[in-house]
């Protein structure tokens, strides 16, 4: 079995929508899509700047496919649960879409910037181009990642970095792959949060926000194999 990572731009989807106008936001699907008939409701949860994420929640709801929009934490809080309700019948879901296939994927797909990472579990005979034509269907861009056979990433320590990076979101990988690469951690280097901003042309607070949920995650993590 193999392990393929991709990047999808849903494009006309509502998450596509929000992500694009609001790309600091960065938005991770927590729940499975439940309820009866047409409306099908999910839960995900939105992480970045309050305003931005104010305005992900806005676009979202002025989507035709949403049918409503309801924040589950307050509104100054990042991250922040908010619980979607669409008409499926307008909507087309690339989970579904997967199933349909018999794709395993694995939960927690990100999007941010309008771009969705799925990661998939194809057996050593799927055919990828297939799976990749299909999941393009109406005009969608699918970049492929990544593909590695599963027996390349069972060894604990090289599936554990893997992990790593994988439960960062794609702006927090990004600032801290910045953070790392301009000495930020060096000892006595000198370079300090206004340096990572300005190479990446964000705000200091923004920069300090994603960096310090990375540093919290990659440690937790980091605790938890020590302790294993």
């Amino acid at each position: 079995m193999r392990e393929v990572i991709l990047d999808v731009r849903h494009y006309g989807e509502p998450e596509y929508e929000a992500s694009i106008a609001h790309p600091s936001v960065t938005m991770r699907s927590v729940s499975s899509m439940t309820g009866q008939g047409p409306i099908k409701k999910r839960i995900v949860e939105l992480e970045g700047p309050s305003d931005d994420i104010a305005g992900f929640v806005f676009t979202l709801r002025e989507h035709p496919s949403v049918v409503d929009v309801d924040p589950l934490m307050p509104p100054d809080t990042s991250p922040i649960y908010v619980a979607v309700a669409y008409d499926s019948g307008k909507k087309e879901s690339m989970s579904s879409v997967l199933s349909g296939m018999g794709i395993h994927y694995r939960t927690g797909t990100t999007i941010t910037g309008g771009v969705e990472r799925w990661i998939l579990y194809l057996d050593p005979d799927e055919d990828l181009s297939g799976v990749i034509r299909t999941m393009e269907g109406s005009d969608n861009d699918v970049t492929l990642v990544r593909n590695v056979p599963l027996s390349d990433l069972d060894r604990p320590p090289q599936l554990s970095r893997v992990r790593f990076f994988d439960d960062l979101t794609r702006r927090q990988r990004e600032v801290l792959t910045t953070a790392i690469e301009r000495g930020y951690y060096e000892h006595d280097g000198g370079v300090g949060i206004d340096d990572v901003a300005e190479a990446l042309d964000l705000g200091s607070t923004t920069v300090w926000e994603h960096l310090s949920r990375a540093e919290s995650k990659v440690m937790t993590q980091l605790r938890e194999e020590l302790s294993s």
